[in-house]
């Protein structure tokens, strides 16, 4: 499926289209990755997200090596 910038996406598209973006965006991928690979906006991946009911992490990326950052 191309996610190209296209019109608005409505009906049984949009929720296609968020339920794959969810499907990445719990895989890992950023929101900001999504919308570079898709050709969509940051603001449209995040809404469709939001719409597909997909809790956003917070901000700040991989926090798994801030313990690590504070032994130096």
């Amino acid at each position: 499926m191309s996610y190209g910038r296209n019109p608005a996406l409505t009906g049984t598209e949009r929720e296609v289209v968020a339920a794959d973006f969810a499907d990445l965006y719990r895989k890992g991928n950023s929101i900001r990755h999504i919308a570079r690979q898709t050709g969509r906006s940051y603001g449209n991946v995040r809404q469709l997200l939001l719409d597909a009911g997909v809790e956003l992490r917070s901000r700040g990326g991989d926090q798994r090596s801030v313990g690590r950052r504070g032994a130096l």
